[in-house]
């Protein structure tokens, strides 16, 4: 074994001295033997104390925490105990209840030294076994505040433990959370070196095993073998000193006193210095349309030209594949357009603080009001977004936190577009996919918003599923153009039974000036009906009390409500990408801010052509298009259960965490990816990305897809931590490895292929099955429904009967007596 020298200097003097005169070298040799001695001891227990502030730190560090929840461990007598198990980063803690109190804690498990696989059981749930591949103790021998004793329990294995989820969802999000702090577990046994020596490259080559000493018996062992055997420490042998490499120091001089704190690895982030990320500014004034401007009357010019538009469409079609003119069109996209519901995102915050479902509910229709009364100067259509257009922006609130929206246009026929926009800080973010259809009916056509919109509070685990009016414009033929919002709205929060129905109503054709912009509705807690919505979308909208009576005004657009908008901030055109929308449209807008119909028809042609070229070259590549920041995940179900032609795309960067006050810090984007700066680097679970794995409504191909790249992610993710946190790695060892696992990897895939497609077939029968047992079980809800009513309805009519012939007999034996 080659062994680093203390002092490249002392071993040089040493072999000079020796050289001279060898009694004086013997005398000299003993004394650096003697004080590289008390240096490495030195530095071992400085190592030792840092080594173990840290995982002390891990312990009690309360922020540190990868995931925890009820499981069910396996005990030595073969039977199941109910535990509270905390995952940090390279523990797994055993506690007997969720309070985990010092007097609860059962056992550490330490991961560094153990191996995970999934376990196969008869019973439901999801088994998983925790185990030491060389049947080892895998459990510390102190707890988290010092003990020695846990709390009694029934015995539980010494080298291995059985660990049993409630659903294959959980077990599947425990596997990958151990699987990081597996990872994460090399934190605490692989350290950085002083930053003032380090090995020298070449000693990776050397073929000596690397000797790794567990406690403090076997250095001090190995230091007086080395001693006793006359052997020097700093050189490699008398006669290997002249083909030795001259290795520095791995350990702190005995001088440096300092070193213990000075080069100690912090798991703290220095809080002045912000991440990269991407480079905002304040939006323009914006211009709000007025009720008179939502009339158009066209030109002779304009009306010619909608003249020859009518005579390729028919009553009934589709007009999303019409080549609309520019003079109709409002310079912006429609993923921008989406963005208009979130100026007013401070009511989300309010309602995310109330403590009551039924405010909860109130103001989330509250907000949900205030995302229509911005109107178009004139009756306008934003832009149709082209296939992988994006959009992005942020909101500052009054607090100082930031509410992030990104879109992108997933699809272009059909028009699919789908959006994220998250504050964490105040508790919610929103997702959701829309279908933009057009409808035309000879002098009125509709714009239909299909798909749903879920608002997620995420401290309390509630989804607000809603629906989206669709917009109608009449007298495109004949009279005078005006638009309105129409249609029947759902809010349903599943978690608190809450619901509300709004209808949109449009203005009837002879009269009824007082309809117009009319909405009503109800918020209702199963079938009672709680409160009353009536009022004008676009005006005031007032809610009444149904038990007390009591009216309130709900909303109300005022000067103060307009002037109180958040303001928006958006990504200058110059540092956007190609593909965003105001850098993507820059000559359409400006062409129709300059009123020159021609310069802006020849822009938008340009679009048109190189979008129709790109999908020509797609096709002769046999290329599909890949989305940028969305991923596909079957399809959305209405609020009833029943599947929508919609499909569901999800951000593939959402973290729905709640917000931790002690250690997150603020969120920010950096190219499209909404981060949050955090006090500790701790690690993060995407709980949504593993649970939909296990989406039955996902189509199988898609959910392998899902998976494999996943595998890939962590596949990365592991590299990069490797080549972070080992500064003595060797390049060409990790190259070689890593060519190793790719020719592994792609071997074992090629043999699992036939269970792939086997699993996919089966994944497929068995969510047609899931699905007829849902629709079985809702229509058996039904039936028990009516059957509950009419069976109440008999019951009654059964008492009146008996009430009327005992208050027929009571009043026959009083006349009998009288008589």
């Amino acid at each position: 074994m080659r062994l680093s020298s203390l002092s490249s200097d002392g071993g040089s003097d040493g072999g000079t001295a020796q050289s001279k005169n060898d009694s004086s070298g013997s005398g000299a040799q003993k004394l650096d033997r003697k004080e590289s001695y008390k240096a490495q001891r030195k530095n071992y227990r400085m190592e030792k104390k840092r080594v173990e502030k840290e995982l002390l730190s891990t312990f009690k560090d309360e922020t540190i925490i990868v995931l925890a929840d009820w499981l069910k461990v396996r005990g030595s007598l073969k039977s199941w105990t109910k535990l509270w198990c905390v995952l940090k980063p390279g523990l797994l803690l055993l506690f007997r209840s969720q309070k985990a109190k010092s007097s609860h804690w059962i056992g550490t498990i330490i991961l560094s030294s153990c191996e995970l696989i999934e376990r196969p059981s008869k019973k439901d749930g999801f088994c998983f076994k925790l185990f030491h591949p060389m049947d080892q103790s895998v459990w510390a021998s102190k707890g988290p505040e010092g003990e020695s004793l846990g709390a009694v329990v029934q015995p539980l294995p010494t080298s291995h433990l059985i660990f049993r989820a409630p659903t294959n969802a959980a077990g599947k999000c425990w596997m990958d959370a151990l699987e990081l702090a597996l990872r994460c577990s090399s934190l605490l046994t692989a350290r950085k070196t002083n930053r003032n020596s380090s090995f020298l490259e070449d000693s990776l080559d050397s073929s000596d095993p690397i000797v790794r000493y567990e406690n403090d018996s076997d250095v001090e062992k190995h230091f007086k073998a080395d001693l006793e055997d006359g052997g020097s420490i700093t050189d490699e042998g008398e006669h290997g000193a002249e083909g030795a490499n001259n290795e520095r120091s791995t350990y702190a001089s005995e001088d440096d006193e300092s070193g213990d704190c000075s080069d100690e690895i912090s798991v703290i982030e220095d809080i002045a210095v912000m991440p990269p990320h991407t480079n905002y500014v304040c939006d323009q004034q914006e211009v709000f349309g007025t009720t008179t401007d939502q009339t158009e009357e066209f030109s002779d010019e304009n009306k010619s030209i909608v003249w020859f538009l009518m005579k390729q469409v028919r009553p009934g079609m589709d007009l999303s594949r019409v080549v609309l003119p520019t003079f109709i069109l409002e310079p912006r996209s429609f993923l921008d357009k989406l963005s208009d519901y979130y100026y007013h995102a401070d009511i989300i915050s309010k309602a995310a603080a109330e403590n009551e479902p039924f405010m909860r509910m109130k103001t989330v229709v509250q907000w949900y009001l205030s995302g229509f009364y911005k109107k178009p100067k004139g009756l306008k259509k934003p832009y149709n977004p082209i296939l992988g257009e994006t959009f992005r922006c942020y909101w500052e609130h009054g607090n100082g936190t930031k509410t992030f929206y990104l879109a992108e246009q997933v699809s272009h026929h059909p028009p699919i577009s789908s959006f994220y926009a998250t504050n964490r800080q105040d508790g919610f973010t929103i997702s959701g996919t829309i279908l933009a259809k057009s409808k035309f009916y000879g002098n009125s056509t509709s714009a239909i918003l299909d798909g749903l919109v879920t608002l997620s509070m995420l401290a309390r685990g509630e989804d607000y599923v809603m629906t989206i009016p669709y917009a109608h414009c009449k007298g495109i033929l004949m009279g005078t153009m005006t638009m309105e919002l129409g249609g029947k709205v759902n809010i349903s929060c599943e978690k608190t039974g809450y619901n509300t129905e709004l209808e949109f109503k449009l203005r009837p054709f002879l009269g009824g000036g007082e309809f117009t912009n009319a909405v009503s509705g109800r918020i209702k807690i199963g079938k009672e009906t709680l409160a009353v919505i009536d009022g004008h979308w676009d005006d005031k909208v007032t809610i009444k009390d149904k038990k007390t009576g009591q009216e309130e005004v709900l909303w109300q657009v005022t000067p103060e409500i307009k002037s109180g908008r958040l303001k928006r901030f958006t990504v200058p055109v110059e540092d956007q990408s190609e593909w965003e929308s105001a850098r993507l449209w820059q000559h359409v807008g400006q062409a129709i801010v300059d009123e020159d119909q021609v310069a802006a028809t020849e822009e938008k042609t340009k679009l048109e052509v190189a979008q129709r070229q790109a999908l020509v070259d797609r096709k002769e590549k046999s290329e599909e298009w890949v989305t940028k920041l969305f991923e596909h995940e079957g399809v959305q179900f209405n609020i009833d259960g029943t599947a929508t032609e919609v499909p569901k795309y999800t951000y593939k960067n959402a973290d729905i965490r709640p917000w931790d006050t002690r250690n997150d810090l603020q969120q920010y984007e950096n190219n499209y990816i909404v981060c949050t700066k955090t006090r500790h680097k701790t690690p993060m679970i995407r709980t949504q990305s593993i649970v939909s794995v296990l989406d039955d409504g996902k189509p199988p191909n898609e959910r392998v897809t899902s998976m494999t790249r996943r595998r890939k992610t962590r596949d990365l993710e592991s590299k990069k931590q490797r080549s972070q946190d080992s500064d003595t790695s060797n390049a060409g060892v990790s190259n070689a490895v890593e060519k190793h696992s790719r020719g592994s990897s792609s071997s074992i895939q090629d043999a699992l292929k036939p269970l792939i497609d086997e699993q996919r077939a089966m994944s497929e029968r068995i969510g047609k099955l899931n699905h007829s047992i849902e629709v079985c079980l809702y229509q058996q809800k039904e039936r028990d429904s009516h059957t509950n009513l009419n069976r109440d309805l008999v019951l009654l009519v059964i008492l009146v009967v008996m009430i009327q012939a005992v208050l027929n007999w009571v009043l026959t034996e009083r006349a009998n007596r009288q008589s």
